[in-house]
């Protein structure tokens, strides 16, 4: 099974969109609208602090009747964040997710964010994974291959 670091390598890459800790939720909101995603790591500077989702915004913010216009990310963010490292392996990765009910996984390296996955990620690369099984497993029992 593939590692956390070939996997980032191999989707296209693509920067990972991040929001200020300070930012206001309204921000976060809008670029999460703007770029179709569900969640976005929270940071201050390159640190990682937290992650914030549309799940935590109608959680924390909506359920409780705060503005997303004058409460800042820090208010609705999860803290603190469960990361993975770029050596660990996708069924590390898938474990986490299970165990903890996540969706999102972000990839730190020596204190830094380097990467971003989803559950979606994880499980079109399982799906890859037992496609290729299941051909060498069809070309062994034709003896196509040794």
């Amino acid at each position: 099974m593939k590692t956390v670091a070939q996997l980032l390598d191999a989707k296209s890459r693509q920067n990972v969109h991040t929001i200020d800790v300070d930012a206001p939720m309204l921000d976060a909101l809008r670029l999460m609208a703007r770029q179709n995603i569900g969640a976005l790591p929270v940071t201050r500077g390159r640190s990682l602090l937290g992650i914030v989702s549309e799940r935590d915004y109608a959680r924390r913010g909506v359920l409780q009747g705060r503005s997303s216009v004058a409460t800042p990310v820090r208010e609705f963010m999860t803290e603190p964040v469960l990361t993975v490292a770029p050596q660990q392996s996708i069924r590390e990765c898938m474990s986490l997710m299970t165990e903890h009910h996540l969706r999102h996984l972000p990839v730190v390296e020596n204190g830094y964010l380097v990467g971003l996955l989803s559950i979606g990620d994880l499980v079109k690369e399982a799906m890859s994974e037992q496609d290729a099984l299941i051909l060498h497993l069809e070309q062994y029992i034709r003896g196509e291959v040794a």
